[in-house]
């Protein structure tokens, strides 16, 4: 009798496809190197679709963005996201330039990727860090990569240098008031007038807040043109020379790449007299820094002998504080609310800070006021012909203005 004999069927193992990404970067956004980007963006896709064991995932892409810090590089930590949220088994890229020069970052990227199951290959060095020596390797090439950025760093440095000591611009920064033709200085009409309002008013005893309120009612613009003139701005503005018509180079400098610094002396700077039209004479200017310097002096004093009545001292009219303020000279201090010297939207009167003394005294019948002020004072307002105290214990009282 024949037998038949059951053959088993085998269940055969499906192949998985490898999750294939790349990763590219340019520094700088130009005609050339965006070229350049399309170009590795076109051959990694092609060769990532064009290999039957790979699945296609995508092209990470960073432009224009420094290689030497990981943290801006938006779609550099993209990828490492969709890398932990396990879209991506194998990363190609360029070389480890693109990826990152910085050694320390570099490493603890492939390592927490590796941790993840996620491998990355190198093209330019050949390392795979799923290899044996890749790690090793990979470190080597990494300090090779890093040493050349800081060697790089070093010679712009040199020729910045030299071009300063010759006269000569590295960069067309923006100062307002100017303009760039070419590589001279030119002045910019409407915004040169900005620039003398500003001393004139300086000079005429206003302070930086006042004339950057004056600025924003005339709906004058900074120097990005879209935002307003800050008091540090108008600051800066004041303490600039080159208003006067020189050029001063190396006022910051590079500590470590992409880092700056104001330049204090660590490095010199470089002075190029009558290096364009000035908008603001010499006598001018030397009369703005001699008023900062004094005006530095007053605020110096008052923080240094603070009134005894400092956060206590409120507008009767509107509501606001009131704070107590110099004058540009220094002759006396006077208390206003900030509702009427900012925005002007309050018409209450000055009260001169001995007045307000003086007052004081005779409404709560101390001589020496200082130690007990603030134990029995809660609020002082002021109005235009009188002020009132509120007193701790609840009650009020007056003092009429004479």
């Amino acid at each position: 009798m024949s037998t038949v004999k059951r053959i088993e069927t085998r269940q055969i193992k499906q192949f998985q496809r490898k999750r294939v990404a790349a990763y590219a970067r340019v520094s700088v956004d130009t005609e050339q190197l965006m070229h350049s980007l399309s170009a590795q963006v076109s051959y990694y896709s092609n060769l990532i679709q064009g290999t039957p064991e790979w699945e296609y995932v995508g092209v990470y892409i960073d432009a224009g963005i420094t290689g030497t810090d990981t943290k801006p590089r938006e779609r550099f930590q993209k990828m490492i996201a969709d890398c932990e949220a396990g879209k991506i088994d194998i990363i190609l890229t360029k070389s480890i330039s693109r990826f990152a020069r910085n050694t320390v970052d570099l490493l603890a990227t492939v390592r927490h990727l590796k941790e993840l199951g996620v491998e990355v290959r190198f093209e330019r060095e050949h390392v795979n860090t799923f290899t044996s020596d890749g790690e090793v390797m990979l470190s080597i090439l990494a300090s090779f990569a890093e040493q050349e950025s800081i060697s790089l760093s070093q010679n712009i440095k040199w020729r910045v240098r030299k071009n300063y000591e010759q006269g000569k611009p590295h960069a067309h920064l923006k100062l307002y008031g100017y303009r760039w033709e070419g590589d001279e200085r030119v002045i910019e009409p409407d915004e040169a007038e900005v620039v003398r309002f500003i001393f004139a008013e300086y000079l005429s005893g206003k302070s930086f807040r006042e004339i950057a309120t004056e600025l924003d009612e005339k709906e004058i613009r900074s120097v990005r043109g879209t935002k307003h003139f800050s008091p540090q701005t108008l600051r800066k503005m004041i303490s600039n020379e080159e208003y006067t018509g020189c050029q001063i180079y190396q006022q910051v400098y590079a500590y470590k790449p992409h880092k700056q610094r104001i330049n204090y002396g660590e490095l010199p700077k470089y002075r190029v007299d009558d290096h364009h039209e000035a908008i603001i004479d010499p006598d001018t200017f030397a009369a703005a820094q001699a008023m900062r310097k004094e005006r530095g002096k007053d605020q110096l004093h008052e923080k240094r002998n603070p009134s005894a009545y400092s956060g206590m001292v409120w507008c009767g009219k509107c509501g606001s504080k009131a704070f107590m303020h110099s004058t540009a000279q220094g002759q006396f201090r006077y208390w206003t609310c900030d509702a009427r010297r900012i925005k002007k939207s309050c018409d209450c009167k000055n009260w001169r800070d001995e007045e307000l003394m003086a007052a004081v005294q005779t409404a709560i019948g101390e001589e020496e006021i200082v130690h007990k002020l603030k134990r029995q004072v809660e609020r002082i307002v002021l109005f235009d012909d009188h002020l009132e105290l509120e007193m701790t214990n609840g009650r009020k009282r007056s003092w009429q203005k004479r």
